[in-house]
């Protein structure tokens, strides 16, 4: 009998072709991976993208250039306001034009909580997808409070249209900055029992320790960047390495791949775990931004005219002939915009780099030899959007 068992281990089944989608719960958006499997193990798969395409690069060569802002929401709608702020700096370094530094530390203040916001998502879902429901309702419950903030400057609390080219739409209401800063006082308290409940749990550590590893050299090859990068051990971070607006005066460390604080080495780098990890440590990171830029702000005078929040830019904007390539560090990497202009009301190219899209075309590379369980781990620690990846 025993004899038998160890022959049957080397038996191999036939090949069988698995659809994970397009609606499955697990694809974090309208994904379908085709997956050639061997019994449950993964020999092969490749994810099938566009059911979101919306060919939002053509419909922005035909916009105006201010008209485009709203659209920009729609991709990455988790980080709407860093997509804002991405596109408004690359339009603004085409025209030349710097917003005041009261604007600039508002945008700031509103891209850093908003990462905070993307990753309470990621880390919420996370949990879900490995089946802890617990720490998807602490997550969202301080997610629920940054949109409330972000709801009342702005009216929306996922499409924002908030940042503005030149500046934002208002200026921030009286004691937004108290509430904003009591809700960074209590994520102190709560990233503790996020670690607690979900980082350090047993089971967790066992669903994604030593799962879909990602080496440096195949992060390169792939393109990839944000938190899977840094989680690969890549000391590498745009708001740092290529600072744009005021990061250069604030202070903020960046987090990257290098083992547990406990000196316990858990999983192997670039495995789903330090992928969460990181994530997790950008949250402490953003939250210190967030205080600094709101110590600026209130340290700064209130512009005498409501308009003066902004800088004065035409109504209708007609960019000098030439191009421009900008990148910011998004929640989940590199967003990139590319404009060309002719002269005209409307960019003659409109391209954009989404991060998204390159994170999760190494999932074919990083999944082989893993069980299907261990493909729905995987994919949630990449954290897409495939309103981006689609776009």
């Amino acid at each position: 009998m025993i004899q038998r068992v160890r022959d049957l281990r080397d038996v191999r089944t036939d090949e069988l072709v698995v659809n994970m989608g397009p609606q499955h719960p697990a694809t974090h958006g309208v994904l379908r991976v085709v997956v050639k499997t061997d019994g449950e193990v993964v020999l092969d798969l490749q994810p099938h993208v566009g059911n979101l395409h919306r060919c939002k690069e053509r419909i922005g060569e035909n916009l105006l250039y201010g008209q485009f802002m709203p659209y920009t929401d729609r991709m990455d709608y988790l980080a709407s306001m860093n997509n804002e702020l991405c596109y408004a700096i690359a339009v603004e370094r085409l025209i030349g034009v710097d917003p005041p530094e009261r604007t600039q530390y508002i945008r700031v203040c509103m891209a850093e909580l908003n990462r905070i916001a993307s990753h309470l998502m990621s880390v919420g879902t996370y949990g879900l997808d490995m089946g802890a429901i617990t720490p998807f309702l602490y997550a969202f419950r301080e997610r629920e409070v940054a949109l409330d903030l972000m709801e009342e400057v702005s009216g929306g609390r996922m499409l924002y249209h908030y940042i503005r080219i030149g500046g934002v739409a208002l200026d921030l209401p009286e004691g937004w900055t108290d509430r904003c800063r009591a809700l960074m006082t209590e994520m102190d308290r709560r990233i503790g029992q996020y670690n607690t409940l979900l980082t350090w749990n047993r089971i967790f550590i066992e669903r994604t320790a030593g799962v879909g590893v990602l080496d440096r050299d195949t992060a390169f090859d792939w393109g990839i960047t944000g938190p899977a990068l840094r989680a690969a051990g890549v000391d590498w971070d745009v708001r740092r390495d290529e600072p744009y607006t005021v990061y250069p005066h604030l202070r903020f460390v960046v987090p990257v791949g290098h083992g547990t604080p406990e000196g316990e080495e858990v999983g192997v780098l670039g495995d789903c775990w330090h992928r969460h990890w990181i994530r997790m440590l950008e949250m402490e990171q953003a939250v210190s931004l967030v205080r600094q830029c709101l110590d600026t702000i209130d340290s700064l005078p209130r512009p005498a005219a409501p308009e003066e929040i902004s800088a004065k830019i035409p109504r209708l904007l007609r960019p000098a002939a030439g191009e421009v390539y900008f990148r910011a560090e998004n929640p989940r990497g590199e967003l990139a915009f590319y404009l060309q202009s002719d002269g005209s009301t409307n960019p003659w190219r409109l391209r954009c780099r989404g991060p998204s899209f390159s994170n999760i075309a190494v999932l074919g590379a990083i999944s082989k030899g893993h069980l299907l369980a261990d493909l729905v781990a995987i994919i949630g620690s990449i954290d897409i959007v495939l309103g981006e990846v689609d776009r």
